[in-house]
Parts: structure tokens; C-alpha cells; sequence
């Protein structure tokens, strides 16, 4: 039996009363660290229920218009037999085409414009920053007063392109009776909208860059080309990659531009990926064909969203 004072070595016994005064210690602490644990966890509940209560309308929202549509095209989109349809149509095929040389042209010709464009535009004088304004007039103008002004330029009775065709001693041209011209001209009518917009990021990237470079390269004899192939384009090279993905996904799924400049005419040979899930689901009645159109670009799309992301990071 120990002494009072010093704590049982590990042969001596502990007496019953002492056993049992330290597990009733025990237990009580126990239970009251249960009891405030319980009561913090309570709290806790209490304030993510008002949370989720004030965040309701944004989850109903959410559920009902970004989740139950993506069920909804999910469902529609798995059958293989739309797709069977979709690929033995000659039309879809076509708008596949069609879709890769608008999206591949524009944003191409686009990038590569804007970005000597920015190099034009960072001289620092008063003529420049008038051209700048002038610029970037396309870009504010909204879309369907553009559209209509190319369109009454490319009608083929009273548009001024065919006035200057017949002053150069040619006849009158059809240019969205063709299928290769009309989609030229949506290819140009997309270049002319949206190329200051891309132009003014260049521009704003462009002027981020250390001028001490560029003095370092003309004390080194480096002319325009080199300082540009040095100096401007690795240092742009980021920024000009996070444009190009942005703009391949914003293209892919143009619907205006296509449907008010052409309408898929002429005998449904411009339409692109957006253009025919639309004749598809609304005028046609084929809402699994129009689901297949959108689910065939949703990789392509994800890939280029995937490729920005890490980028970005």
C-alpha cells in the first residue's frame, strides 16, 4: 500500500475508494468536454443554417439553371444513335468544317493582327492616341448595327462593294450567295469587331515590359526585328497564349455574328456548331440532335478551358 504523499509504484495496490474518486474525476471531465463540445458544434450548425438560408435563392438558381440543364444535356447526349444520325448527316459534317475554319482563320488572323497593332499603337504621341479612339469605334459599336451596315455593303443590288466592283469594269457579285465568300465574310466582319478589343490587352502587355531592356538591346546594336524576337515576344508569349485560348472558346460558341450576318444560308452550308444546334432544337424540333451538336464542341471546349487554367496557374 503506498504512503500518503507519493504516487503506487507499478506491484502496490490502490485502494477502492481512491479508484473509484479518480474515475468518477475522470468521467466528469469527460462529460462536461462532451458537453461544451456538443454545445460549440451546436453553435456552429446554427450559424451554417443561417448561411445556407441566406444562400438558398443562389442554390435554387444554381440547381435550376446550370445544374439540371447540364443533367439535362448529359442525358440527351449519351445515345449513341444521335450520333449515328449527326455523322451520317452531310450538313453536320459540313458545319464541322466550317467551324474549324472559322475558329482557326479568325482567331489566328486576329492574334497576329493585334499584336503588331500594339506595337503601332505604343508610340506615345497625339496622333497615335487619336488612332487609338478612332480603333476602337468597332468594338463599342454594338453588334447588330454592324451587321447590318456589312450586310447592306455585300448586298449584291445596292451594296457599295458591288458600286466599286462595277467601277473596276467587273459585274455585280452575289458575296453571301456563295458558301466560301459568306463565310469570309464572317471571318472579316469578326476580325473588324473584336480585333481592338484583343489589341488594347496587347498593347496594356506590351507596356508592362521594362523599357531598361530595350535600351540594353540598342546600346548592343540589336535592331526592330531583334528586339522583338528577344525581347517583345518572349516576354508576350504568356499572355498572347491566354488571348488565343480565350478567343478559341469565345468563337466556338458564336451564335450572332453566324446567325444575324448569314442565317446558315445559303442552303445551310455556313452554319457552325452553334448556329445548327439552334435549326436543330428550335426550328426542328430535334432537341437530342441539337444536345449531340453541343456535346460533340464540349471537349474541345474543356480542353481549351483545362490548357487556360493551368496557364493561368
Amino acid at each position: 500500500m503506498p504512503r500518503p504523499g507519493r504516487e503506487p509504484g507499478p506491484g502496490e495496490r490502490v485502494p477502492n475508494g481512491t479508484a473509484r474518486s479518480g474515475f468518477a474525476n475522470g468521467a466528469t471531465g469527460l462529460w462536461s468536454r462532451s458537453v461544451s463540445a456538443a454545445g460549440g458544434a451546436l453553435a456552429l450548425n446554427r450559424r451554417n443554417l443561417y448561411g445556407y438560408l441566406f444562400s438558398l435563392p443562389l442554390i435554387v438558381l444554381f440547381l435550376a439553371f446550370v445544374v439540371y440543364p447540364l443533367y439535362f444535356v448529359v442525358t440527351q447526349a449519351v445515345e449513341p444513335y444521335t450520333y449515328e444520325v449527326l455523322f451520317s448527316d452531310p450538313v453536320f459534317v459540313q458545319t464541322v468544317v466550317n467551324t474549324v475554319v472559322y475558329v482557326g482563320v479568325a482567331v489566328n488572323v486576329k492574334l497576329f493582327l493585334a499584336l503588331l497593332l500594339s506595337g503601332l499603337l505604343q508610340a506615345d504621341s497625339r496622333g497615335t492616341r487619336f488612332l487609338s479612339a478612332i480603333f476602337l469605334l468597332p468594338w463599342a459599336i454594338p453588334v447588330l448595327p454592324g451587321i447590318l451596315s456589312i450586310r447592306w455593303m455585300l448586298s449584291s443590288q445596292w451594296g457599295i462593294m458591288n458600286l466599286i466592283v462595277e467601277d473596276l469594269g467587273f459585274g455585280p457579285v452575289h458575296w453571301l450567295a456563295s458558301r466560301w465568300m459568306a463565310i469570309g465574310a464572317l471571318i472579316v466582319f469578326h476580325i473588324w469587331k473584336y480585333l481592338p478589343f484583343w489589341t488594347v490587352i496587347l498593347l496594356a502587355a506590351r507596356r508592362g515590359i521594362p523599357r531598361e531592356l530595350y535600351e540594353a538591346a540598342s546600346i548592343d546594336g540589336a535592331g526592330g526585328l531583334q528586339r522583338f524576337t528577344s525581347i517583345t515576344f518572349p516576354m508576350l508569349k504568356g499572355i498572347y497564349l491566354i488571348c488565343s485560348l480565350l478567343s478559341m472558346v469565345f468563337t466556338l460558341g458564336d451564335f450572332t455574328n453566324v446567325w444575324l450576318l448569314t442565317g446558315g444560308a445559303p442552303g445551310d452550308s455556313t452554319h457552325v456548331l452553334a448556329t445548327l444546334a439552334y435549326r436543330y432544337t428550335f426550328m426542328m424540333g430535334k432537341i437530342d440532335w441539337g444536345m449531340g451538336v453541343f456535346a460533340t464542341a464540349l471537349p474541345v471546349t474543356l480542353l481549351f478551358i483545362f490548357i487556360l487554367i493551368r496557364k493561368i496557374r
